[in-house]
């Protein structure tokens, strides 16, 4: 048996986005998996546009979550606003220095992290780049696998409000940092998502 050449593309075929199937298709007709209903594409559709679009809106949102109040806190009819870094700050002073840097970590460096190695990933695959594919496809795996921790702070405030409920002795409120937050941390998972890595390949492909 001869083993076939060329990549996948050239032999008509392409994988399910959403289960892994994979399909024979030909250009200029419309594909469903005949194993979930999902479209077939050899490649997203528009996935640059869509994922530079998601990625500038996430990077507007980042601005307000960090500078607006993620939590309103009452106690004994004094009322204290909190930013991520003012809580940040707070557990530093109070020798809390592990939780300081989860916090820090999860819902300040890698949010921004990740908008940083989209931004790149999609600059690479705009102007055709050929150079070191296989880092910038790590760089997406490790980009879309960690994104969803950042939704920790989002848990520790949802916890807060529904706990600290006492009237007029304790009260959370969540702010509208949280809101701003929250919509960075979805944006950003979708822009990883709508981004196609087999795009950094094609240069590549294209040249043999």
């Amino acid at each position: 048996m001869i083993a076939p050449t060329g990549n996948a593309m050239q032999a008509s075929l392409t994988g399910c986005h959403s289960c892994g199937l994979v399909s024979r298709i030909s250009r200029g007709h419309h594909y469903v998996c005949p194993r979930c209903g999902s479209p077939l594409h050899f490649r997203k559709p528009r996935s640059v546009q869509r994922s530079l679009a998601l990625v500038i809106a996430a990077f507007i949102f980042y601005v307000p979550a960090n500078l607006l109040p993620i939590t309103h806190t009452a106690a004994l009819g004094k009322v204290q606003s909190d930013t991520i870094m003012s809580g940040v700050i707070y557990f530093i002073h109070h020798g809390d220095w592990p939780l300081a840097l989860v916090i820090f970590t999860a819902s300040v460096a890698v949010p921004l992290l990740k908008l940083f190695i989209l931004s790149y990933l999609i600059w690479t695959v705009s102007r055709r780049s050929r150079s070191r594919p296989l880092d910038r496809t790590k760089l997406y795996r490790i980009t879309e696998a960690v994104g969803r921790w950042s939704m920790v702070d989002v848990y520790v405030v949802t916890i807060l409000v529904a706990l600290v409920q006492l009237g007029f002795l304790a009260n959370v409120q969540a702010g509208h940092g949280a809101l701003f937050f929250s919509m960075v941390v979805v944006i950003t998972m979708f822009a990883a998502i709508s981004f196609d890595p087999r795009l950094i390949w094609d240069p590549i492909e294209e040249s043999k």
